[in-house]
């Protein structure tokens, strides 16, 4: 990722050893740190105990305590802050937009240099987008959300963030695997053949091409997945938005079809 020019890192306490990996990485070329955007998040513990058939993967808690905790561990497991800290998958009903204490404790994060913000998920990412940022003084200047050529319901909301000088950072461009050539995208499938590129590079330059979008995450684990992603600087999305909206699939039905699929 390096030798092909990636300079923007995501990372959380809840993905496995991610940010133990990443910190080996930065201590064995400490000259490559100042070069890079690295992003962490907390709020999710991973008790998967590396079994794919675990029941459950990850626990969730937006309290005080587990900032207090996970913060330390992601200091230790990176060698330093990270750049850009988000409160893993907050949504509307999140005790974390109410929690004056965890909230200030926020705001001292973002006085000290840290970029603090929120990665959403599920079918009202719009709505907690819109919670987090409209809070009486919100921390908040940074997110992750889901959007893709099926999911793309949050665009609006990232529009109002971007356009209030948030980072706006895009995640599972590819439907978690849905639009690779190996997934199930159904009518995008045949959009990307009528565009004559590959499908997993026109949903990436689609995610791209939104003005509104700062980072488009690849989530490749290999190189030659990674080479597929960055085609989509090659790729071309010209499409009439009407083009572009039928492909979206209701917003409950996505989510409940992405709960449903296997950990791989």
């Amino acid at each position: 990722a390096w030798a092909r020019g990636i300079r923007f890192i995501d990372a959380a306490r809840s993905y496995g050893r991610a940010e133990e990996f990443l910190g080996s990485w930065l201590a064995a070329h400490p000259g490559r740190r100042a070069e890079l955007t690295v992003e962490s998040k907390w709020g999710y513990d991973y008790v998967g105990g590396w079994r794919m058939d675990a029941d459950v993967h990850e626990r969730k808690e937006h309290s005080l305590a587990m900032l207090e905790r996970q913060w330390p561990e992601t200091l230790a497991a990176l060698g330093g802050a990270p750049d850009v800290y988000l409160v893993h998958s907050l949504t509307p009903d999140s005790p974390a937009l109410a929690d004056r204490e965890l909230l200030g404790r926020l705001r001292g994060l973002a006085a000290s240099g840290i970029r603090v913000g929120v990665s959403t998920s599920g079918p009202r990412q719009g709505e907690a987008l819109d919670a987090a940022r409209t809070l009486p003084g919100s921390p908040f200047t940074a997110v992750q959300a889901t959007w893709n050529l099926l999911e793309p319901s949050a665009g609006p909301a990232l529009a109002r963030a971007h356009d209030s000088g948030w980072l706006v950072v895009v995640k599972e461009a590819l439907a978690n695997g849905r639009l690779t050539p190996t997934g199930d995208g159904g009518a995008a499938e045949a959009f990307a053949a009528a565009l004559g590129d590959p499908l997993d590079a026109v949903a990436i330059a689609a995610a791209r091409a939104q003005p509104w979008a700062d980072v488009v995450l690849s989530g490749a684990v290999t190189p030659d997945q990674l080479d597929a992603n960055l085609a989509s600087a090659r790729a071309t999305t010209t499409a009439d938005a009407a083009a572009l909206a039928a492909l979206a699939e209701d917003p409950p039905s996505y989510w409940a079809a992405r709960s449903a699929r296997p950990w791989t």
